[in-house]
């Protein structure tokens, strides 16, 4: 049974993500800064959809909790299985994802990926908490949270497909647009481009095996202990 404070941690995260959401697409776009384009709105960034997806898990999550006691019923075990399958899937992967190649390519040229332009829109503190806090609070609900995570091949053919789901996205705004979403795919040749789409879904896939082990290392010996209980 989930605890109250598991209950009001859930909450908390899901109205934290939820004012982030509001802020992201609160920002004015009328006249927008050098390096940013209108095209496709906020929906072309994978921070903003990565934040929309962490408001919709944790929300995902608040209900779970309140639905624990009544675990029996199968919508209940249904809704358990949308969120494991949320966060193993999309949500960790997502959120450290994010975290790695921002900071990576921010700290090599942030023209690359995060024009001068934008801090005249985004505060600082709202750039570390789209950026920053999404890898530690991933983080945290692994240590909160045990999550049943589906076989590797299933978990890891879902992230494949997100992954190249959002990568035509990114091309069909090139084709339409004619603007790259991130400046630094315009330096790219092709054979520079096709290697770094072959590195992001390495990479994605090392971190949700990350994911899947950390959650196996934090919840394995409970998970055993309640087996000899038994």
């Amino acid at each position: 049974m989930a605890t109250i404070s598991l209950l009001i941690y859930h909450c908390s995260v899901f109205l934290w993500y939820f004012f982030l959401t509001y802020l992201l697409f609160s920002v004015g776009t009328k006249d927008p800064p050098d390096g940013v384009f209108l095209y496709g709105g906020q929906w072309k960034y994978l921070t903003v959809l990565n934040v929309v997806l962490q408001t919709l898990f944790y929300a995902v999550s608040f209900l779970t909790d309140l639905l624990l006691p009544i675990r029996g019923i199968k919508l209940v075990k249904f809704v358990i299985y949308c969120r494991d399958l949320l966060f193993s899937v999309l949500a960790f992967p997502a959120s450290t994802f994010v975290f790695l190649s921002f900071w990576a390519l921010y700290t090599y040229d942030r023209q690359l990926v995060y024009p001068e332009g934008l801090d005249k829109v985004i505060p600082l503190w709202l750039n570390h908490a789209v950026h920053t806090a999404v890898f530690p609070i991933a983080v945290l609900e692994i240590v909160t949270s045990p999550h049943h995570y589906p076989p590797k091949r299933k978990g890891l053919t879902l992230l494949g497909i997100c992954s190249v789901a959002y990568l035509s996205w990114v091309l069909w705004i090139y084709i339409a647009d004619g603007n790259w979403v991130y400046p630094f795919l315009g330096l790219l040749n092709p054979l520079g481009f096709v290697l770094f789409l072959l590195g992001s879904n390495i990479l994605a896939a090392l971190v949700y095996v990350a994911g899947d082990t950390l959650n196996y290392l934090v919840w394995a010996g409970e998970a055993q202990h309640k087996k000899m209980k038994m």
